[in-house]
């Protein structure tokens, strides 16, 4: 099963999904027990069955599968029916299961949306287990263990940690006679270097995706400067600096720095193989660093990658994904289990490798790095050893109505590069309607 390459903008089936899961424990017929919740259900003395589901590929998929097939070797009473795809349409998937009356025990999420379902009283609580050590974090840096929870309760276990990553094109810069950019530059140098690109490759090449529509970029320039992308459930920015931002990509534009407003458009779907850096448009483009294995298998030529432009402690121990569980399930216990197995087990980590990112626990991250064997997954290792001891504290996890502000900001720059509109038009239309869509 290949997965699709197609990755929405997220949000789009948000409403699907959590109309089907609200209320679920008695649609579905699921145990509900006077005086305690549906995560407070006893453990089962027989066999069982937890239901999986995660986005992804095929080399994800083996290696997951795998993981889950060594848990049932260890403990034979449980057993696992896994179901996985790519992003496109995943929600929607959930929402299927969920409207069938069966849910999955546990799944795969994104901090766009997990503070939103947390809200919703949809994901287990998993505080208690934390407290009690049945789902051992003590190995998991602070800071990435923090960016999952929400209002002081874990409901998310990182499934492994990523980081916002500078990918560009070695063999290119060598061709050109151009320096790499490097970890620390600020947007500025990085702006100039990217103009200089340009004019070396004759206008062939542009040095930079344009990233004003990069929710990303634009929240690591916010940290930059001391302001925040949220304040709790509210922007934390004001329209003067959202204003600056746009402004400084329309210089980077007027200098050359960037491709048409075409090919940025089409990148901002955030399709990998659309990637301006491995369609040969840029030198630079914006990504993950767990991403960048999946990159270099899409080009011939040597991906280097750093951190993104400005002070590295912008940046902060994150998530690439996470494990949560279903609040509904029958099994809390079994579902805590696994959970403590994939982020603490050692043979299970060096089974998960690095797709997802770096392994969560640093002690099993140590064993897995000591086996890692392909250039770009030694280069996603080593940029995240050298952000460790740079990156500043973790904010909280998004909040409701982070997907439609990310769509938001892509639309708002799309309009000024089509010069539809000037960027205060845009400023201003956008921080109406984000403030909407947070207060909704």
């Amino acid at each position: 099963m290949r997965a699709p390459q197609s990755v929405p903008r997220p949000g789009l089936d948000r409403r699907r999904f959590l109309g089907a899961l609200t209320g679920l424990p008695l649609a579905a017929g699921l145990p509900v027990l006077a005086g305690c919740g549906p995560d407070e259900v006893a453990a089962d003395d027989g066999p069982i069955e937890l239901s999986v589901f995660w986005w992804g590929g095929a080399r994800r998929a083996a290696a997951t599968e795998q993981a889950l097939r060594l848990y049932s070797q260890q403990n034979p009473r449980v057993s696992f029916r896994v179901t996985w795809q790519g992003l496109g349409g995943y929600y929607d998937r959930i929402a299927t299961q969920a409207t069938g009356g069966n849910p999955p025990d546990l799944f795969q999420i994104d901090d766009t949306l997990l503070a939103e379902y947390a809200g919703r009283d949809i994901l287990l609580d998993l505080t208690r287990y934390v407290a009690d050590k049945r789902l051992d974090l003590r190995e998991v840096p602070e800071q990435l263990a923090r960016y999952g929870q929400v209002d002081e309760r874990t409901v998310g276990v990182p499934a492994a940690q990523t980081s916002a990553a500078l990918v560009f094109n070695r063999r290119l810069l060598r061709r050109l006679s151009q320096p790499e950019p490097r970890t620390g530059m600020s947007w500025k140098e990085y702006a100039s270097w990217a103009a200089r690109v340009t004019r070396a490759s004759g206008n062939r090449v542009a040095g930079t995706m344009d990233a004003s529509g990069d929710y990303r970029a634009f929240w690591l320039w916010l940290r930059g400067q001391g302001s925040e992308l949220y304040q709790g459930r509210q922007l934390g920015f004001s329209s003067a600096e959202l204003l600056a931002w746009f402004e400084f990509w329309e210089v980077a534009r007027f200098d050359r720095a960037t491709p048409s407003a075409a090919l940025v458009e089409q990148a901002d779907s955030g399709e990998l193989a659309r990637q301006l850096v491995v369609t040969g448009h840029t030198a630079a483009s914006f990504a993950w660093s767990h991403q960048l294995p999946e990159l270099q298998g899409l080009t011939d030529d040597e991906l280097g990658a750093v951190a993104f432009p400005g002070t590295p402690a912008a940046q902060w121990p994150r998530a690439s994904m996470y494990w949560a569980g279903f609040r509904g399930t029958r099994h809390p216990g079994a579902v805590v289990d696994v959970l403590d197995f994939l982020t603490t087990n050692v043979a299970a980590g060096r089974l998960l490798g690095l797709e997802r990112g770096l392994n969560a626990s640093k002690q099993v991250r140590s064993f897995v790095a000591e086996e890692v064997t392909g250039r770009a997954e030694r280069r996603m290792a080593a940029l995240g050893a050298e952000l460790a001891d740079l990156a500043g504290p973790s904010p909280a996890p998004p909040p409701k109505g982070h997907a439609a502000v990310r769509t938001l900001l892509i639309e708002a720059a799309e309009s000024i590069r089509a010069k539809r509109v000037g960027a205060r038009t845009a400023t201003s239309r956008f921080m109406a309607q984000a403030n909407t869509a947070l207060a909704g």
